[in-house]
C-alpha cells in the first residue's frame, strides 16, 4: 500500500516512530516517517489487524514494514472461516457449497463433522478451514460482533451487519398425517398462529381441539412472528425443525409452520388467500416472492475486512456452481428461472375471476396478446409501501439483471417489463400507476447499465391479480413489475435507451 493509503487507513492514530509504548509490533510506512504500534490481532497474508490504544486498525501489508516480536511470517496462513447460526440451513448448505468452492479452485475439500478443510493440490498444505457451529440468532450475532465468527447464516437481515443473499426457502403449514383438512386460508393461518383459533371447526375442519406446535424464539420462529406482527402463540414447543415435524405427524389435531424441506412425515396443506386463490411454493413463485411465506436464507457479515479466502467464497456464491449446489441441497437457488406464460392458466383464471367492473374485455385481450408465446423470468420487482423505492430483494434483482444484460445473456431476445397494480382505486389510475412503476424499474436499470438496450415497458393495471385484494399481503403481491421474454420477430433484443 502506498503511503497515502496508509495515512488514510490510520490517519487518526499515527504516531512518530519511537513515541509508542512497548507493544508487540510496530508498522512503519515503507517510505519511512509514519508508524503505528499495537498488539497484533491477525494477519491473513494481505492485511494486519492490530489493537492499539486508539482502537482496532486494519493496515495493508504491502505498504508497511513490521518490526517487533509479534511480527508474523509473511506467508499467507491457513484461513479460518468460522460460521454460525441456523442449524438446518447451515448443515444442509455449507458443506456442499464449500466443496463446490474448493473444486473451482482446484483444491480438495475434506469434511470432518462440522469442519471442512481445503487442501492444496499437493495434498499437504491446508489452505483454509471452514467450520460451522449452530447457534440461536442472538448468540450468533454476538459472536459475529465480537470477532468470534466471520459469518452468520440466518433468515433475516440484522442492523449493523452486511447481508449476502444465499438461498431461498418457503414456510408451509403442516398437519398430522390423518388430519382431513387439506387447505387453509392465509388469514385463518394467521388467526391460528395468534392463538385466536383453538378448534378446527373455526377454520372449516372437524369439531376437535387444535394444537399449535412451534419452535422456541429465534430463526424461523422470529421470521414467522415478523410476518404475523406478533409472537406466535405456540402450545407445544420443540427444539428443532425435525422434532417439530415428527411431533405434528403423530398429532392428529396438530398444526405447525415449517420450511418446505423439513415437513418430514407430516402432511403439508395448501395455503390459499381469502378469495380462494391457491398460493403454491413453486420454485418460480419463491424466487419471484409471489408466495407470501417466502423465506430468504442469508449470510450476515461484519463491518470489518474478512480474510481473503472468505471474501472469495462470498464472490463464489453468485456463480452457477454455487447455485447448483444450493438446489442439490434442497433449497431454492437464486439462479434465473423461466416459465412459459402459456402454461400459466391459473393466473389467467385469476385474471378473469378477479376482474372488476372497470376491467374491460379489451384490457384482458391486450394482456393475453402480450402473453402469447412469452416466458416469465423469475426477476420480479416490488416497491416499499407508499414509496417509489424498490424493496431490498428487488434491488438485488435489478443489479443481477443489469449484470446479465451487460454480459449478453438475453442477446437476441425481446424483454418486457410488465407492470401490475392492486385493485384499490379507479382502474384508469391503476393502469397509469402500473405503467409508471414499470418505467421506474427501466430508469433504474438504465442508471446501472447505461450502455445496454433496455426492455420495453407495458402496464396492465389490475388485470391479473396474484392474490385477493382484501388483505394487505394480497395487495402487496399484486403490486409488481414482472420481466417477460417475448418472441422477437424483428431480431432486436429490446427498445433502445
Amino acid at each position: 500500500m502506498k503511503v497515502g493509503l496508509v495515512c488514510a487507513a490510520v490517519s487518526a492514530v499515527l504516531v512518530f516512530a519511537g513515541a509508542g509504548h512497548a507493544q508487540d509490533v510496530t508498522l512503519t510506512a515503507r517510505e519511512g516517517g509514519l508508524s503505528v504500534s499495537g498488539t497484533l490481532q491477525g494477519w491473513d497474508g494481505e492485511f494486519y489487524r492490530i489493537e492499539s490504544s486508539y482502537g482496532l486498525l486494519t493496515v495493508d501489508g504491502q505498504g508497511v514494514l513490521c518490526d517487533g516480536p509479534g511480527c508474523p511470517d509473511l506467508t499467507a496462513p491457513k484461513a479460518e472461516i468460522r460460521i454460525t447460526g441456523e442449524a438446518e440451513a447451515g448443515r444442509a448448505l455449507l458443506p456442499p457449497l464449500v466443496a463446490a468452492f474448493a473444486a473451482t479452485r482446484g483444491l480438495t475439500a475434506q469434511a470432518d463433522g462440522g469442519t471442512t478443510r481445503l487442501v492444496a493440490p499437493d495434498g499437504k498444505a491446508v489452505l483454509a478451514e471452514f467450520s460451522f457451529a449452530p447457534a440461536p440468532t442472538e448468540a450468533a450475532l454476538a459472536a459475529l460482533a465480537a470477532g468470534r465468527a466471520e459469518m452468520v447464516i440466518g433468515v433475516a437481515a440484522a442492523p449493523d451487519f452486511g447481508t449476502r443473499a444465499l438461498a431461498m426457502d418457503a414456510l408451509v403449514p403442516i398437519v398430522g398425517r390423518d388430519n382431513p383438512v387439506g387447505r387453509i386460508a392465509s388469514v385463518d393461518l394467521a388467526r391460528v398462529l395468534s392463538g385466536e383459533v383453538t378448534n378446527w371447526a373455526q377454520v372449516g375442519g372437524p369439531d376437535m381441539p387444535l394444537v399449535l406446535h412451534g419452535l422456541a424464539a429465534g430463526g424461523v420462529a422470529d421470521a414467522l412472528a415478523a410476518r404475523l406482527g406478533r409472537a406466535v402463540a405456540v402450545g407445544a414447543v420443540h427444539d428443532d425443525l425435525s422434532a417439530l415435524a415428527a411431533a405434528v405427524a403423530r398429532d392428529p389435531w396438530g398444526i405447525a409452520v415449517t420450511t418446505a424441506g423439513a415437513a418430514g412425515q407430516a402432511k403439508p396443506i395448501l395455503l390459499t388467500d381469502t378469495c380462494g386463490f391457491p398460493l403454491q411454493p413453486t420454485p418460480l413463485a419463491v424466487k419471484a416472492e409471489d408466495y407470501p411465506l417466502t423465506l430468504p436464507v442469508q449470510l450476515l457479515t461484519p463491518r470489518r475486512r474478512l480474510p481473503l479466502m472468505a471474501r472469495e467464497f462470498l464472490d463464489f456464491l453468485s456463480l452457477p456452481q454455487a447455485q447448483a449446489a444450493i438446489a442439490a441441497a434442497g433449497y431454492v437457488d437464486r439462479g434465473v428461472a423461466r416459465h412459459p406464460l402459456a402454461d400459466d392458466g391459473l393466473r389467467l383464471m385469476n385474471a378473469v375471476a378477479g376482474a372488476g367492473a372497470e376491467t374491460s374485455l379489451a384490457d384482458l385481450k391486450r394482456l393475453v396478446a402480450a402473453m402469447a408465446g412469452a416466458e416469465r423470468v423469475s426477476f420480479t420487482f416490488r416497491f416499499q409501501d407508499g414509496s417509489s423505492t424498490l424493496e431490498a430483494a428487488s434491488q438485488q434483482n435489478l443489479t443481477d439483471l443489469a449484470q446479465m444484460l451487460q454480459a449478453g445473456l438475453f442477446a437476441g431476445q425481446k424483454l418486457v417489463l410488465a407492470g401490475f397494480s392492486d385493485g384499490s382505486g379507479a382502474a384508469a389510475a391503476n393502469l397509469a400507476l402500473s405503467q409508471d412503476r414499470a418505467q421506474a424499474v427501466r430508469d433504474a436499470l438504465a442508471r446501472l447499465a447505461p450502455d445496454i438496450a433496455l426492455p420495453e415497458v407495458m402496464g396492465f393495471g389490475e388485470a391479473m391479480p396474484m392474490a385477493c385484494d382484501e388483505t394487505a399481503a394480497g395487495r402487496r403481491l399484486n403490486r409488481r413489475v414482472e420481466l417477460w421474454v417475448q418472441p422477437d420477430l424483428t431480431g432486436g433484443q429490446a427498445t433502445g435507451n
